[in-house]
């Protein structure tokens, strides 16, 4: 018996406090991933993480094992535009999918020679490499969109691939949606409006724009598109959500309910603003949600200065994303979990 007592008290000496003193800290990142990182994205796929923002004159892709490492990974650029044509201009917010197989990056540009919102469209590039940060891109041309527009992504629900988009309808930007036949290409036929700016907040800096949609699927059965509503220099840029109810058809209009305030919104007190186009990750185990976006750090009115920032995020008890306050740049964040 008294032997086991030594041992026992050996035990609980070594569980005491220098030991826990000795234990490692908890690794820490702090924000930004990208100083200049307008319009981030970020996917994680074989085990890595690969990470695109807006470059404005080519597409430029960074690999890296975990989330934090996309700030000191190397750039590779992966396809600068023709001299003229449609899409030779104004390369904005680009977008990688592994689909079939394969890689698509979808970005919105213009024609040099015809610059504006008429002229502005998404188009599609295909790459049949492993890696995405090499091999040769195809261009597949522009998605057969009705009207002009930016910002397009791709989601896959019940079996059927859908393509989502802000359209220039009209004074403002709505949120549209119709079938893919394929990677490039929509059944045009069934694509719907699903939301116009009808709220306050969606209307700052003097324009109506819904924008950046963004799709995440609910812990109980709802689908969610996250979007951005405002001008991108208005300070008070923000993230607004609609909600589909479980067995709902994506396609209809009536199956979407808007919130009626942002789900995501800057922080005066953190010093962050401008936030918005969004995107979703999750950690190496999966068993952690990560929100990526941009923002500024000074409520200066103006597009400029917006820097790529990630934080994770949690569910509320109804299947709903709890996205939190953005916090400030030098705030330590834990790493994702399982890396």
């Amino acid at each position: 018996m008294l032997r086991w007592n030594i041992l026992l008290g050996a035990l609980l000496l070594g569980s005491g406090p220098a030991a826990l003193a000795q234990a490692p800290a908890a690794r820490t990142f702090t924000n930004p991933l990208k100083a200049n990182g307008p319009d981030p994205w970020v996917i994680r796929h074989g085990g890595q993480y690969y990470y695109t923002n807006t470059m404005g004159k080519n597409i430029t892709l960074w690999k890296s094992k975990t989330l934090e490492g996309v700030k000191d990974a190397p750039g590779a650029v992966v396809w600068t535009p023709p001299a003229t044509g449609p899409n030779s201009t104004q390369i904005w917010a680009p977008e990688l999918h592994f689909l079939d197989g394969k890689w698509y990056l979808y970005y919105t540009a213009s024609n040099k020679a015809t610059a504006s919102d008429d002229t502005r469209y998404v188009f599609v590039l295909e790459n049949t490499n492993h890696d995405p940060t090499t091999g040769s891109w195809t261009d597949k041309g522009r998605v057969n969109t009705k009207y002009s527009g930016l910002d397009g992504t791709v989601f896959e629900h019940g079996g059927r691939r859908y393509f989502v988009y802000s359209a220039y309808v009209g004074p403002q930007s709505v949120l549209a949606i119709a079938p893919l036949h394929n990677p490039w290409t929509l059944d045009a036929t069934q694509e719907t409006i699903l939301a116009t700016p009808t709220l306050t907040w969606e209307k700052g800096g003097g324009r109506q724009i819904l924008e950046g949609p963004e799709f995440l699927a609910g812990k109980k059965g709802q689908l969610f598109l996250v979007y951005s509503a405002s001008a991108c220099w208005d300070d008070n840029y923000a993230l607004g959500m609609l909600t589909a109810r479980p067995g709902a058809d994506p396609l209809r209009a009536d199956s979407w309910v808007k919130s009626s305030q942002p789900v995501f919104h800057p922080s005066a007190e953190n010093g962050v603003w401008g936030t918005g186009h969004n995107g979703f990750t999750t950690s190496p185990d999966g068993r952690e949600n990560w929100l990526l976006y941009h923002a500024k750090a000074a409520a200066d009115g103006k597009c400029e200065g917006r820097s790529a920032r990630a934080q994770r995020f949690t569910w509320n008890s109804d299947g709903t994303p709890n996205f939190g306050v953005p916090a400030a740049l030098a705030t330590p964040q834990p790493v994702p979990s399982g890396e």
